[in-house]
């Protein structure tokens, strides 16, 4: 089966049957999913749940698998990815990325699929009653976190720390399973209302907030050694997920960058400990500075290749 071979349809069409195999691939692995969730519950035998641990990550990594297929058949892409190689699959790692669109998630998961174990992020509680997702999310272990606003947190002060809590259980659990997490530092989309909003000190990125990839690092120290710094940059523009299922994004750069978390800034307490606490932050702004330059730098060089190209249209014509 050739690749793209549904690229030649209208948008709208394009984007209704990426959909439906989408959903399609989604309910086909999901009996599967039930299955192994099933007899993980039921049997307390740390052998048997350790193996149908196993099972059901490698049923959500066929599944991601699938989804990206659709996507090779319904569009046609120019990837620019770097940075992949000599990555492993039974090593554990911490995953940064910048964030623009709800695209970027299916993106990450396909460019880690295969070189990387799976991937896993902390998910807003609301998101558990989402239809199938949800249910998928839990039985893989994804942690689920409520998040307060500061004027609750004044009326229940007792409730502050709660979401730090989840942190360490979810943490707990990925101790006995190579695993890769995913945190999107800036903890939400980026657009241009929320740069200026915010007075953000960086030209293409919110700022970053720091707690949960310190609580991350703090409880998973002895296993966490490398944290895979991903860039995402869209060339033409920010794309809706809508938009990615039409075959409109054109083009998708990807830059993963391997990055050693230093000794210092492992298996320690963010919330108590204030040396800690101010050495993780001058190293991610250094991390967050680096990737702020590499994002205008990859503005420039995609901005002088259209113009070239253009031009070169224009002298053809």
């Amino acid at each position: 089966m050739r690749l793209s071979m549904f690229n030649f349809l209208p948008y709208w069409l394009r984007g209704t049957l990426a959909s439906l195999l989408v959903i399609a691939n989604t309910f086909f692995w999901f009996p599967f999913l039930l299955f192994g969730t099933f007899f993980k519950i039921v049997i307390p035998i740390r052998f048997i749940q350790k193996l149908m641990t196993q099972l059901l990550i490698t049923i959500a990594n066929a599944w991601v698998s699938g989804n990206s297929f659709v996507l090779s058949l319904t569009q046609r892409i120019n990837w620019v990815i770097t940075g992949t190689d000599n990555l492993k699959k039974n090593d554990w790692y911490f995953v940064n990325s910048n964030h623009q669109s709800w695209t970027d998630i299916p993106i990450v998961q396909k460019v880690m699929n295969g070189k990387t174990p799976m991937l896993k992020f902390f998910l807003k509680q609301e998101l558990i009653w989402v239809p199938v997702l949800g249910v998928c999310w839990w039985a893989l272990d994804f942690p689920f976190m409520k998040r307060y606003s500061q004027q609750y947190l004044k009326k229940r002060p007792e409730m502050k720390g709660k979401d730090l809590e989840t942190t360490r259980k979810a943490c707990s659990k990925f101790k006995t399973t190579p695993v890769a997490v995913l945190n999107f530092l800036e903890g939400t989309r980026f657009t241009n209302k929320k740069h200026d909003k915010q007075q953000s000190p960086y030209t293409n990125l919110l700022k970053p907030k720091y707690g949960g990839a310190a609580f991350v690092l703090g409880s998973m120290g002895e296993k966490m050694h490398t944290m895979l710094d991903i860039t995402i940059y869209y060339p033409d523009d920010t794309p809706g997920f809508w938009d990615l299922l039409c075959g409109k994004v054109k083009n998708i750069v990807v830059d993963v960058r391997k990055v050693n978390i230093p000794i210092a800034l492992r298996g320690k307490d963010y919330s108590q400990d204030k040396v800690f606490k101010m050495e993780f932050q001058h190293w991610m702004e250094t991390v967050w500075q680096e990737k702020d330059e590499l994002l205008g730098q990859l503005k420039v060089k995609h901005a002088q290749i259209s113009e070239a190209s253009v031009s070169g249209a224009l002298e053809q014509s």
